[in-house]
């Protein structure tokens, strides 16, 4: 499980955008352009390189899985900011 404080600052390195924090699949999503980034032995490989791209289906059942255990975006965007 990653440090609240590390989770609230962690953004996407390619849009720099909030992400979604699955603690028990350990990943971090963005939702916008549908990429995970692993977290492994509890620090996130945030590498472009390393992140992976998923599938519509992948992308819907990790949107409901947010949904169903009230996974939110790390942080909110101030208003007229775009990732």
């Amino acid at each position: 499980m990653l440090d609240p404080l590390l989770v609230q600052i962690l953004a996407c390195p390619r849009d720099k955008g909030p992400l979604l924090y699955f603690v028990d699949e350990e990943s971090l999503y963005n939702p916008r352009l549908r990429c995970r980034y692993r977290i492994e032995d509890g620090i996130p490989d945030m590498l472009v390189e390393d992140a992976e791209e998923v599938s519509p289906a992948e992308h819907e059942r990790l949107m409901a899985k947010a949904r169903a255990d009230g996974v939110k975006l790390n942080f909110e965007l101030a208003e007229g900011q775009e990732p």
